[in-house]
């Protein structure tokens, strides 16, 4: 009976020990599986999955169990991606992932974790252009550091074919994602002066503060397709951003992924997330979420006072 009991006494110890260990891990499993699928909800599925797969796996000879649960996590993440692009769930020219929103007093510890290298709204639209193959060699590779030869297995490529599907991603993403000013302080000042010459109504100096190459792009869902445009040009931009200024009074400062944003809630309920990217002094995109179906499934509880 003492026997038995010691068994499962054991056992017992090696199952805290395994929670432990997968805790330990799961900030950056859940970064990872953010930036691989854009989706807050998604992403914690892709590490709930990764768990119960540990919980059936002998890891006995594993050696580094942070490294096999991200490859896990990308696997999860991988099939994913391809189940989507096969549904075509998104048929929209534009899709903006979700935000995540944090108080400008500093994100929570949980949000930081998945922000950790800060990775803006913008990069995670351009993302969304990329095949699965492209986007998790460029994830994992340039955000992780994981080995090409680690990657090749996990597309089915040589270690070179991953390379150069990398290379490709990151030739879109430095192309189109530009790598915002690094200063909060200054950002937020391009956005407040954004915002005035919207809620004023002045088209020049809405102009000044666009850069003249800055792409405007907006996801309102099937609910609201009408409001999902994309819109590049500065001059193109402010005719549009005109129209945020009846916005307004609604409009509370957060962070959006890290960076100086909006998001516009009107009588409790949100109306839109507007994602800022500032370089140079100046606007260079602007992503805006407005689907009612996933404004609602966010938590912008960090924005009480």
């Amino acid at each position: 009976m003492r026997k038995e009991r010691d068994t499962v006494d054991t056992r017992a110890d090696g199952q805290d020990w395994l929670t432990d260990r997968f805790e330990e891990h799961r900030p950056q499993l859940r970064a990872v599986a953010y930036r691989m699928l854009g989706s807050v909800s998604e992403a914690e599925d892709a590490v709930q999955d990764a768990w119960l797969r540990l919980n059936r796996a002998d890891t006995s000879e594993v050696e580094n169990l942070g490294a096999w649960l991200t490859t896990v996590v990308a696997r999860v993440c991988l099939n994913a991606l391809r189940s989507r692009e096969h549904r075509r769930e998104d048929p929209l020219e534009v899709r903006v992932p979700d935000p995540i929103i944090s108080s400008e007093d500093g994100a929570d510890p949980e949000r930081q974790a998945v922000l950790a290298d800060s990775v803006g709204l913008a990069m995670l639209v351009v993302l969304e252009t990329l095949t699965p193959a492209e986007r998790l060699a460029f994830v994992l590779h340039d955000m992780f550091a994981v080995p090409f030869e680690e990657i090749a297995p996990m597309i089915e490529r040589s270690p070179a074919a991953a390379r150069q599907l990398a290379s490709r991603a990151r030739r879109r993403v430095q192309g189109q994602a530009p790598s915002p000013d690094p200063d909060l302080g200054r950002q937020r000042d391009v956005v407040n002066a954004f915002l005035a010459a919207a809620r004023d109504g002045d088209f020049d100096a809405l102009v000044s503060v666009l850069h003249p190459d800055v792409v405007l792009r907006s996801d309102g869902g099937t609910a609201r397709a009408r409001q999902t445009v994309l819109i590049s040009g500065a001059r193109a931009v402010a005719a549009q951003a005109v129209t945020f200024g009846r916005l307004s009074p609604f409009a509370r400062p957060a962070l959006v992924n890290g960076a100086a944003g909006i998001v516009v809630v009107a009588q409790e309920r949100p109306i839109s997330v507007m994602a800022f990217t500032v370089a140079g002094g100046q606007v260079a995109a602007v992503d805006v979420l407005s689907d009612p179906d996933r404004l609602n499934a966010l938590d912008l509880t960090v924005l009480d006072d």
